[in-house]
């Protein structure tokens, strides 16, 4: 019995060093040195549990296929794209900004247009409402794609709006994720409504292994975009739900969130609509070849606009390098609102190098954080914010401020659905469209305007008083941050 247990524990000994030899030569490769470190140390310490969890959610990427799928995507964008006139751009733009659309257009495929029209909506029951008068005014088609879609009292409206254009034969489309709604208390009666409409619906990155549909779990689409005939689109961090998003939990606290959409009209929305296109190949392999991307309506405005998808099936960090990109081009005032700040590396120095050479930066966040986690490791960078100059403002409980926005100098400005997070860069699907045009930033400063109005002021002496178990806790939660 003795030989047997020191057999055993031979046997376990040299298990362990090949797990960490394996782990040392396989999991810094392609990966970053804070990402490849935290993992390293979840092997080292912990080497079972450590190795199964890299094996389920170590690979940041899409499977192959669906790589292969943005590929083909991207080819017959940029191919379709390369011969077309989108609109007129306006004159006079900043020198970095060409070098930084044509990065974009490399990494995304999508080109900037002209003549496009741009309009905030800040309410959150209106943004929901004038999504459905737009429905409304459907002849062919309604492409929705949405990170939560939930039929509920405040999203009625809405869906009875596609319920109405359903009924006179406008093909109605949907695409929501599989994981965000499928353990929300109305998927099943948001399903039953898609179905009884006779909208073409289908799940984002589905976990389905009996079906042969598997990906690493905590992927996700992220995207919030509404398409009408393609004349007409939404984009913005607002999911079609209740401003509680119907959880026990969040009204049990009186949390609502605060969202920002915006409107859109012009060639733009071809952009949007191509994103969508993508999206719906690649989940039902279906090529949608009746739907022109090709046939650009002039807008409502003469703002140049640009959208940048970003996300797992990509190579690189697309959002990432457009907000660091924009930071350095910052000349006077970058204003950032993000619900989950959570920087890499490159973006905290990116922050901190403007606030040195005297840009104004001011930092929107919640008051109140609903995921504990990211809320956590989001508080650890507050003191070298605030020691780099950054203003920090904080937006009052029971408020989540859920806007995702960006703004430099009084020129240009990025809305979307992307957090300034590790999980928006690498793990999420996202949209972000980038605006020129002082008159849309003119908009988005009144917003900016109403957030520090209901927000306060974190100082730095306040957070030095944090207490020495808030800054543990802080930190650890900033170390799982980095685990992609």
């Amino acid at each position: 019995m003795e030989q047997w247990s020191w057999w055993v524990l031979g046997i376990a000994f040299v298990i362990d060093i090949a797990i960490r030899i394996t782990a040392v030569i396989v999991i810094p490769r392609n990966r970053r040195p804070t990402a490849a470190m935290a993992w390293l140390l979840a092997v080292f310490f912990i080497p079972y549990i450590g190795v199964i969890l890299f094996l389920v959610i170590g690979n940041p990427r899409l499977p192959r296929a669906r790589r292969r799928k943005q590929d083909q995507i991207n080819a017959y964008i940029a191919e379709t794209s390369d011969q077309l006139h989108f609109g007129t751009l306006r004159p006079n733009a900043p020198e970095w900004l060409t070098p930084l659309v044509e990065m974009n257009q490399k990494l995304g495929a999508l080109p900037i247009s002209g003549d496009n029209g741009a309009h905030l909506i800040s309410d959150y029951q209106r943004s929901l409402d004038e999504m459905a008068d737009a429905i409304r005014t459907a002849d062919d088609y309604v492409h929705v794609e949405f990170y939560i879609l939930q039929s509920d009292a405040s999203t009625d409206n809405f869906f009875r709006a596609l319920e109405e254009v359903a009924a006179r034969d406008v093909t109605v489309r949907v695409l929501l994720d599989h994981w965000a709604n499928r353990w929300k208390p109305r998927y099943r009666q948001t399903i039953k409504r898609l179905d009884a409409m006779g909208a073409d619906w289908h799940l984002m990155l589905p976990m389905q292994p009996l079906k042969g549909r598997m990906q690493r779990p905590d992927l996700r689409n992220h995207r919030k975009l509404l398409v009408v005939d393609g004349t007409v689109a939404f984009v913005g961090s607002q999911n079609v739900t209740d401003s509680t998003y119907n959880l026990p939990k969040n009204i049990k606290r009186g949390l609502h969130w605060v969202d920002l959409m915006v409107r859109i009209d012009g060639p733009i929305v071809l952009a949007v609509n191509a994103i969508f296109l993508s999206d719906w190949y690649s989940e039902t392999d279906e090529v949608l070849s009746e739907i022109d991307i090709t046939q650009a309506e002039i807008g409502s405005g003469d703002l140049d606009c640009q959208i940048v998808p970003s996300g797992p099936g990509f190579e690189v960090e697309n959002n990432l390098r457009l907000f660091l990109a924009l930071l350095y081009a910052a000349r006077e005032k970058i204003m950032i609102v993000s619900p989950y700040f959570v920087p890499d590396e490159a973006l905290l120095l990116a922050v901190s190098a403007a606030s040195d050479r005297g840009v104004a930066v001011e930092l929107f966040v919640s008051e109140e954080g609903d995921q504990a986690v990211v809320y956590h490791a989001q508080r650890s960078y507050y003191e070298a914010l605030l020691r780099a100059g950054v203003r920090i403002w904080m937006y009052r409980k029971p408020y989540i401020l859920h806007t995702k926005s960006l703004t430099i100098d009084d020129e240009v400005a990025v809305i979307g659905s992307s957090n300034m997070d590790m999980r928006s860069f690498g793990l999420n699907l996202e949209i972000s469209m980038l605006v020129r045009g002082e008159e849309f930033v003119a908009e988005m400063r009144a917003v900016e305007d109403e957030y520090r109005a209901f927000s306060r002021e974190l100082t730095l002496e306040e957070w030095l008083q944090q207490p020495l178990r808030s800054t543990v806790l802080d930190n650890l939660a900033r170390l799982t941050s980095a685990l992609q």
